[in-house]
Order: structure tokens, then C-alpha cells, then sequence
């Protein structure tokens, strides 16, 4: 089963919520597990609010995304800035109790693959996979266990 999707939206705090409310309706309507839901939710409600947080106070920004088989892909994309700095690599991020960066551990740790591409006066590209579990119940699973039937 592949699925395309895009969201153009607002810079607005009130986009968080629509974001989770599409994105998590899409993959329960797919059959998606719900703790495989939930961390791709909180891992792109992060994304989300970093670009909130970066990118021009009158610019949108964008989550596009697909399934593919078995794995999720996103990719937020905001027209900022851009990071000043490389985003640090996981083992030398900030403690526990740092204010700025704790985004960029939660989404790592809930994903499988986790890149920031970011230039100045480009803006900042972040993208998310994980791979997919299903209920055991699913429309998809369901499809295609009957497509392999009627094959065989």
C-alpha cells in the first residue's frame, strides 16, 4: 500500500494539532499500530516546532510524506534560516536538563532514521522513517493476505 501526502500550513502553534489529527487518522486508517502511531506523531510534532521556531514569522512550512510498503517517511521542510551550526551527532548531544536540543534526541530516539539538511537562506529540511507495525487486524494485512489467495 503506498500513500502521498502533503501539508502546507501556517506558522501557527494551531498547526501542531492539525498536523497530529491528519497525520495519526491517516495511519490509523491504514491499520498502523498505535505505539508506532504515537511516535511518529511525537516525533513530528518535534519537527514541527522546531520549523514553528525557525522559520520566518510570515512563512509556512511544509510536512510531506509517504508509505511505502512497511515504512513512513516525513520530511519537514520550513524556509528559515537555517542552523547555524550542524545539529550535534547523538552521542554528544546536551544533558538531560538542557533546554535547547531535547527535540532532536526524542525524535532520534523514535525513529529509525532521523537527517537534518539545512542552509542559509535555504532553509531546513528534516526528515523522519520509521518503520511501520501493523495491528494485527489492519485493512492492509488483511488485503494483502486475500490478493495472496486468490494468486495461489
Amino acid at each position: 500500500m503506498d500513500m502521498k501526502f502533503s501539508l502546507a500550513l501556517p506558522r501557527e502553534a494551531l498547526s501542531i494539532p492539525v498536523i497530529r489529527r491528519v497525520l495519526g487518522d491517516a495511519l490509523r486508517g491504514l491499520g498502523v499500530a498505535e505505539d508506532c502511531v504515537a511516535d511518529i506523531l511525537v516525533a513530528a510534532s518535534e519537527a514541527c516546532t522546531n520549523a514553528l521556531q525557525h522559520a520566518p514569522a510570515t512563512g509556512d512550512f511544509e510536512l510531506a510524506g509517504r508509505v511505502d510498503d512497511d515504512i513512513c517517511v516525513l520530511k519537514i521542510t520550513d524556509w528559515g534560516r537555517g542552523l547555524r551550526k550542524a545539529p550535534p551527532p547523538a552521542a554528544s548531544e546536551p544533558a538531560d536538563l538542557a533546554e535547547s536540543g531535547r527535540g532532536l534526541r526524542i525524535m532520534r530516539a523514535l525513529v529509525d532514521d532521523f537527517s537534518i539538511d539545512s542552509a542559509p537562506e535555504r532553509g531546513t529540511v528534516v526528515q523522519l522513517r520509521k518503520r511501520l507495525t501493523w495491528r494485527d487486524e489492519a485493512f492492509i494485512r488483511r488485503l494483502d493476505r486475500s490478493l495472496m489467495h486468490s494468486a495461489g
